[in-house]
């Protein structure tokens, strides 16, 4: 009796399944590949020609000089590098939980049933499309010792007008304010959302069960925002670093070096002086403070996958 040999029905599959992956496969790399070209023009080869130069010392103009990490050194001994750092990381300490204390407190308001509720969602997201600069322009104005709307209303109410533009604390304050303006809006509708996204039933469950607002507010509604809050404050971290335009167009990092920060001194450093290498070493150091912070990010989103 003769014996036959039959293949394995999974073999069959399983060789299909391989080929559909395969031409998968290179039919999304083929439909990515425009993006990863421009991706790889614009983004991926300034940032390794950015390192190359900071090994550099160069103006631009003529040839370069290697000097290694002969500019990273310096940077350790430059006072400025040190207070812009200071004053960034500063900004971010403030300005950040203001904002999403802002960006909440309105969030919650906006929530309810009130009069003219989608206007005012309206007027409080529109400062976002903003650009900076016409933003700094705006606040330069608003901020301006002299006829600047911020001190006459101050004036009105009989409080001293504050030097917004010739002390440390005031040039930093106008810009924290500016940049609340700015912000609260885009942390108000990530807010929204979430808010949205809590199912009623647990408030009515818990107001049978005699729970008052504020405790619904901290049992439950400030527990379903943490993903919100994880995600705005990372976000805020990492806008706050690379803060540039509203900086350079209403203060120019000053009084003095008051309100400098990384952004802006990294400019200073490679147009107007000229130091390209120098510019481009502070310009690196921001970039790993960044990649810390996505890198936060992107563990915060590991340990809550189904949230993020």
């Amino acid at each position: 009796m003769a014996v036959t040999t039959t293949r394995p029905r999974s073999a069959v599959p399983r060789r299909r399944w391989g080929r559909a992956s395969h031409r998968q496969a290179l039919t999304a790399y083929a439909l990515i590949s425009p993006n990863l070209l421009v991706f790889g023009a614009f983004m991926f080869l300034p940032l390794i020609l950015t390192f190359v130069v900071s090994m550099q010392e160069t103006s631009g103009l003529g040839p370069a000089e290697w000097v290694g990490l002969g500019n990273y050194s310096e940077l350790i001994r430059d006072s400025v590098f040190w207070r812009a750092l200071a004053n960034t990381v500063g900004y971010a300490a403030i300005e950040v939980p203001l904002a999403l204390g802002a960006g909440l407190m309105v969030a919650l308001l906006l929530n309810r049933a009130i009069w003219m509720r989608n206007l005012m969602r309206t007027v409080y997201y529109l400062p976002v499309v903003i650009s900076g600069v016409a933003a700094g322009i705006l606040a330069g104005w608003i901020f301006s010792e002299n006829i600047g709307v911020a001190n006459k209303a101050l004036e009105l109410v009989g409080i001293a007008p504050v030097a917004w533009r010739s002390s440390a604390a005031g040039a930093m304050a106008s810009v924290i304010l500016t940049s609340l303006w700015i912000n609260v809006g885009f942390n108000m509708v990530v807010y929204l959302a979430a808010l949205q996204n809590i199912p009623r039933e647990y408030y009515d469950a818990s107001a049978v069960d005699g729970a008052t607002s504020v405790q619904q507010f901290r049992h439950i509604t400030l527990p379903s925002l943490s993903t919100a809050t994880g995600f705005l404050a990372i976000y805020g971290v990492i806008t706050a670093f690379h803060v540039f335009d509203l900086v350079f167009i209403l203060t120019s990092g000053g009084p003095g070096n008051a309100t400098e920060v990384l952004g802006t001194y990294a400019y200073d450093q490679a147009f107007d002086t000229r130091a390209r290498g120098y510019g481009a070493a502070i310009g690196v150091v921001l970039y790993l403070i960044l990649m810390l912070a996505l890198t936060v990010q992107f563990a915060f989103a590991r340990r809550h996958p189904e949230e993020a």
